[in-house]
């Protein structure tokens, strides 16, 4: 990849990782009820998982994804009905919950393993996304002359953009969650929070 293509790479991907779905849904749902530096590995979790399918795109196994038909919807089932119980979850939340427990579970060892599973598998039901890479690649660099080095390149670029899009997307609706102070308006940010994380699930498991 030359330098122009990688900085165009970049910022493709960039636009790709804040564009409206599944990931960003749970990003805002989680941001807003427990602000941004909870969304940090949830967001590791969904680079880690495009970046899978970026290398599989790179290595010509875009056929996995109709070979594995079954495997993969038995992961979107699952990741749809998890995003819904988290949609739940967040929905019935108290507004007196004591929000310094639940910042010190999200960042504990087992909190930490618990969101990254979560954002891996969000992005990880979408097998589809291998297909997007498919067809976005050729753009920047030229697949028969492919080599490691390439995706090599192709992953970093892929792993900051995608995370600046998630860590801005994050920053941007905890902003929300400052602002409310009275335990009326908590509540409300809690079901708004747990109606997005639930859309999201919905949407995974009715997609064709």
């Amino acid at each position: 990849m030359t330098i122009e293509s990688s900085i165009t790479f970049f910022f493709a991907i960039f636009i790709f990782g804040i564009t409206p779905g599944p990931g960003v849904f749970a990003i805002l749902a989680r941001s807003m009820l427990n602000g941004a530096r909870s969304c940090f590995w949830l967001s590791i979790g969904m680079v880690i998982s495009d970046i899978v399918y970026l290398v599989m795109a790179c290595l010509g196994l875009a056929t996995i994804a109709a070979t594995w038909e079954e495997l993969f919807l038995g992961i979107r089932i699952v990741g749809a009905m998890y995003l819904i119980y988290l949609g739940w979850k967040m929905w019935v939340a108290k507004a007196t919950d004591n929000d310094a427990s639940v910042d010190k579970g999200l960042h504990s060892v087992s909190g930490r393993i618990g969101s990254f599973a979560q954002g891996f598998l969000i992005s990880a039901s979408n097998p589809k996304v291998i297909i997007f890479y498919i067809a976005f690649l050729p753009t920047f660099m030229d697949l028969t002359l492919l080599n490691s080095q390439d995706v090599v390149i192709a992953s970093i670029l892929t792993f900051f953009a995608l995370l600046s899009g998630l860590i801005l997307v994050a920053l941007g609706a905890s902003q929300a969650r400052r602002h409310l102070k009275s335990e009326k308006s908590v509540k409300r940010m809690n079901r708004l929070a747990g109606s997005i994380m639930g859309s999201a699930g919905v949407y995974i498991a009715l997609r064709s």
